[in-house]
C-alpha cells in the first residue's frame, strides 16, 4: 500500500502545477486589471513587474499553509488512508472548477473554492465514519467549524469593506485631484503617493514579514520593533523621491505609483494564494511522510498534522516560477482580465451582462435617493463635485489616443491597487485566507462607481455584470462543496479504480475547456480584426459589409428554410435546435452593431459618412434577424403548444416569397461586390415582385379564413410569417437604396 499512496502523492504534486497554471488564469484579475485597464506601460514590462512580485510574494507564505492541514477539520480524528483521500478530491474538484470559470472569463476565487472543497470532502468522509463506525465521533468534532466559520465570515465581510474602501478613498482622491490632474499632481502628487507607497510598505514588509519561510526571527524582531521608524523613513524617503522626479523630470508619477501597486498586489496574492494551490499537496505530502516513518501501521491517525510544519522556500520559490510562466502564456488571464475591465471602464460601450429586474430596481433606487440627498446638499458644495468629477479632460485624451486609450486614467488604478494591497495583507497578516479576487474586485468596483463610470447609460448594465460575478461566487461554494463531497465518496468505496476513472474524466473535461476557449478566442480576434485592422476608407467598408451582408443573409435564409421545413413535419426537437442556432446569429449581428461607436471613435473626420454606411448596413442586417427570430420563434411556439400545423399549400405558398427573398438577397451581394449602377436600378424594382406575392398570398388566406378551412391560431401563425419575410424584403432593400445614395451617387 506504501507504493499505491506515494502514487497518489505524486498525482496530488501534478494536480497542484496544474491547479497552479489554471490559478494564476483565475487571478491575475487581481493584479492586472489596474495596469493593464490604464495603459501605465506596455504588456511588456507590466508582466515582468507582476511577475516579479509573484515570485517574492510566495516566500511570504509558508505560515498560511497551516489552513490545508487545519483550518477546516482535526486532522488528528482521521486515519492517513481517509485523509490522503480528501486531499485528492479537493485537487481534482479543484482543478475542473477553477478551469471551467476560467473558460468562461469569470473571475472566481481560489480562496473560496479550496475552503469550502475542504469542508465538502472533509463533511464526505466524516459522515461515512460516523454511520460505518460505532466509536465514531460527532460531525461537530471531526470539522473545525469555530476556524471554517471565521474564514467565511472574513472572506464575507471583506466584500462589504472593499466596496466601500474602494468607493471612499476614490471619491475622496479624485474630489482632491479632478480628472484634470496634471497641475495638482505637481503641488499634491508627491505627498500622496509618499503616503501610498508608505501603506504598501507597512502591510507588505513590516506585518507581511512574519509569514516568510526564509529571515531569521531576530530580523522579524528589529523589523517588530522599528515599525513606525520604518513607516516614517518609507514616506519621507518617497516623498522626496517623487518630489525631484515632478520637477525635473517629464516621469508622471502615478505611472511609478500603479507599478509599485501592481508589485505589492502580485506580491500579496502570491502570499495570501499560494496556500490556495500547493497547500493541499503539501498536506498530503506530510501526511505520507508521517505515515511512512510509522512503518506504514494501519489505522494511523495524522496527529502529526496539529503541529507546525515548516515549508521549504526553494519548494515555494518553484511554485512562483510556474505561476510566472503561466502569467506570461495564459490567454484564458486575458479573457478574466477582460471581463474585469469591461464592467470598471469609464466609458459606456458594448455591456457584456443583459440588464435584470434586480439590477433595474437597484439603480432606480440609489438614483431616487441620490435625487432626494441633493436637494438638501447646497447648490455650491454640487457645483464644486460636478466639476472635480467632470470627465471631459479624460474622454478628450481618449479620443485623440482612439483604439490605444485606457479604458480608465492611472489615478483610479493607483487607487486601486494601493486600497486592494492593504486590504489583503491586513487579511495575510491576520491569517485569514482572504479572497484576494473577492477584495480587488469590489475595490476596482468600489473606485468605477465613485468615479462616475456607471453612468445612466450603463449603471444597469454594470450592476448586473456585478450581481453575476458575485452570483458566480455564491456558485463556486455551493458546486465546491458538493463536487468534492460526491467525489471523496467515491473515492472511499470505489477504491483505486474509481480514482483512475475520476482523473481520467477530469483530464478530459479540461481538454475540451481548453479546446472550446480556443475556439472563442479565435472568433474573437477575427471579429475585432475585421473591422479595426485597416484603415476605414469608402472602399473598405463596402468591401466588409458585402462580406456581412453574404455571410448573414445567407444564414437568415438558411434558417428559415429549415423551419418552413420543420414546420410542415412538427418538428419539435429540430425547431429547438434552429432556434438556438438563431441566437447565435442574433449575437452576432449585435456584436456587429456595438462595434460601430468604436469604429466612429477610429476614424478620422473624412471618412466618418463611410462609417455611416456600415452603421446603417449592420442596422438593417440587425431588423432582418429580428424578422427571422420572430419566424423561427412563433414556429417553435406553435408546434410546442400542440397547434395544428400550417397545410402544405400554406408551406408552399411561403415558401414562393420566401423564395423571391433569396434571389433579392443573392443580387444584393453582387450589386455590393461590382458597385455597378445599373444593376443597382434594376434590383430596387424587384421589390414590388416581393410586396405583390405577399399581397396574393394574403388574398388567399383570407379566402381560407371565409371558407373556415383554417382555426384562428394557423391564420396567425401563417400572417405573421409572411409580415415578416415581407419586412426582410423592406431591409433588403434600404441596403441597396443607401449603397445607391451614400456610395454610388455620393456627391461629396
Amino acid at each position: 500500500m506504501l507504493t499505491f499512496y506515494l502514487i497518489i502523492v505524486i498525482v496530488l504534486f501534478i494536480l497542484a502545477i496544474s491547479d497552479l497554471v489554471v490559478g494564476v488564469s483565475n487571478d491575475a484579475v487581481n493584479f492586472l486589471n489596474s495596469a493593464v485597464g490604464s495603459k501605465v506601460a506596455s504588456l511588456k514590462w507590466i508582466m515582468i513587474v507582476a511577475a516579479l512580485g509573484i515570485v517574492v510574494g510566495c516566500t511570504f507564505s509558508s505560515g498560511m499553509m497551516e489552513v490545508a492541514r487545519k483550518g477546516i477539520f482535526h486532522p488528528e480524528h482521521f486515519y492517513f488512508n481517509e485523509i490522503i483521500l480528501v486531499f485528492l478530491a479537493v485537487m481534482v474538484t479543484d482543478v475542473i472548477l477553477l478551469d471551467a470559470f476560467n473558460t468562461m472569463g469569470l473571475p472566481t476565487s481560489t480562496t473560496v473554492s479550496i475552503v469550502f472543497e475542504l469542508l465538502g470532502a472533509a463533511v464526505a468522509i466524516s459522515l461515512v465514519k460516523i454511520y460505518t463506525s460505532p466509536d465514531a465521533l460527532t460531525l461537530g468534532e471531526y470539522i473545525n467549524s469555530a476556524k471554517a466559520l471565521a474564514i467565511i465570515s472574513g472572506i464575507l465581510l471583506s466584500v462589504v469593506i472593499a466596496f466601500t474602501a474602494g468607493m471612499i478613498i476614490q471619491f475622496l482622491t479624485r474630489w482632491l485631484f479632478s480628472f484634470d490632474y496634471n497641475k495638482r499632481i505637481k503641488y499634491l502628487g508627491a505627498v500622496w503617493g509618499g503616503l501610498a507607497i508608505a501603506g504598501i510598505t507597512y502591510f507588505m514588509l513590516v506585518k507581511g514579514a512574519k509569514g516568510t519561510s526564509f529571515m531569521t526571527e531576530d530580523v522579524k524582531n528589529a523589523i517588530t520593533e522599528n515599525t513606525w521608524l520604518l513607516i516614517g523613513a518609507s514616506f519621507v524617503i518617497w516623498t522626496i523621491i517623487l518630489q525631484i522626479i515632478t520637477l525635473f523630470t517629464k516621469i508622471d508619477i502615478l505611472k511609478i505609483i500603479v507599478m509599485i501597486g501592481t508589485f505589492a498586489l502580485a506580491m500579496a496574492f502570491a502570499g495570501n494564494d499560494l496556500v490556495n494551490f500547493i497547500g493541499v499537496p503539501l498536506a498530503g505530502y506530510n501526511s505520507y511522510e508521517i505515515y511512512k516513518a510509522s512503518g506504514a501501521a494501519e489505522g494511523l491517525l495524522m496527529s502529526g498534522l496539529a503541529g507546525r510544519v515548516p515549508t521549504p522556500t526553494l519548494l515555494l520559490l518553484l511554485a512562483g516560477i510556474i505561476m510566472t510562466i503561466t502569467l506570461w502564456t495564459s490567454k484564458k488571464a486575458r479573457s478574466v482580465v477582460q471581463t474585469s475591465l469591461d464592467l470598471g471602464r469609464q466609458y459606456e460601450g458594448s455591456e457584456r451582462f443583459a440588464s435584470y429586474p434586480v439590477s433595474r430596481s437597484i439603480v432606480r433606487t440609489f438614483s431616487r435617493a441620490s435625487t432626494v440627498i441633493n436637494k438638501v446638499l447646497p447648490s455650491s458644495f454640487i457645483k464644486g463635485v460636478e466639476r472635480q468629477f467632470d470627465e471631459t479632460p479624460f474622454l478628450e485624451k481618449q479620443a485623440s489616443l482612439g483604439k490605444d486609450a485606457p479604458v480608465f486614467d492611472m489615478l483610479r488604478a493607483a487607487v486601486t491597487l494601493v486600497v486592494a494591497s492593504i486590504l489583503i495583507s491586513i487579511g495575510t497578516n491576520l491569517k485569514l485566507p482572504l479572497s484576494t479576487t473577492y477584495v480587488t474586485f469590489m475595490v476596482f468596483m468600489g473606485t468605477s462607481l465613485a468615479d462616475g463610470a456607471w453612468g445612466r447609460e450603463s449603471a444597469v448594465y454594470r450592476v448586473s455584470g456585478v450581481l453575476s460575478v458575485i452570483g458566480g461566487w455564491f456558485f463556486t461554494a455551493f458546486s465546491a462543496f458538493t463536487m468534492a463531497f460526491i467525489v471523496a465518496t467515491i473515492f472511499f468505496f470505489g477504491g483505486p479504480v474509481a480514482i483512475v476513472a475520476i482523473l481520467i474524466l477530469a483530464a478530459f473535461v479540461i481538454y475540451r475547456t481548453h479546446r472550446y476557449h480556443g475556439k472563442m478566442e479565435e472568433e474573437k480576434k477575427a471579429k475585432e480584426e475585421s473591422l479595426y485592422s485597416t484603415p476605414l476608407t469608402k472602399e473598405v467598408v463596402v468591401q466588409k459589409s458585402s462580406t456581412h451582408i453574404n455571410t448573414h443573409v445567407q444564414r437568415m435564409n438558411e434558417i428559415i428554410t429549415t423551419t418552413f421545413d420543420q414546420l410542415s413535419q412538427e418538428d419539435l426537437k429540430g425547431l429547438n435546435k434552429t432556434y438556438k442556432a438563431f441566437k447565435k446569429l442574433k449575437k452576432k449581428t449585435v456584436a456587429l452593431k456595438s462595434g460601430v461607436n468604436q469604429a466612429f471613435n477610429n476614424v478620422s473626420e473624412d471618412q466618418i459618412e463611410s462609417v455611416h454606411f456600415y452603421a446603417l448596413v449592420v442596422d438593417y442586417l440587425d431588423e432582418m434577424a429580428d424578422s427571422v427570430g420572430e419566424i423561427s420563434k412563433q414556429s417553435l411556439l406553435h408546434i410546442d403548444n400542440h397547434h395544428t400545423t400550417l397545410l402544405p399549400d400554406q408551406i408552399d405558398d411561403l415558401k414562393k416569397v420566401h423564395q423571391l427573398v433569396v434571389e433579392k438577397s443573392g443580387k444584393i451581394y453582387t450589386a455590393y461586390d461590382q458597385l455597378d449602377q445599373q444593376h443597382v436600378s434594376s434590383l430596387l424594382k424587384v421589390l414590388e415582385e416581393v410586396i405583390e406575392q405577399v399581397r396574393k398570398t394574403r388574398s388567399i388566406q383570407i379566402k381560407r379564413i371565409k371558407k373556415h378551412e383554417v382555426g384562428a391560431k394557423n391564420s396567425v401563425l401563417f400572417l405573421n410569417h409572411l409580415a415578416e419575410l415581407r419586412n426582410i424584403a423592406l431591409f433588403s432593400n434600404r441596403l441597396v437604396r443607401i449603397l445607391d445614395d451614400l456610395i454610388l451617387n455620393d456627391k461629396d
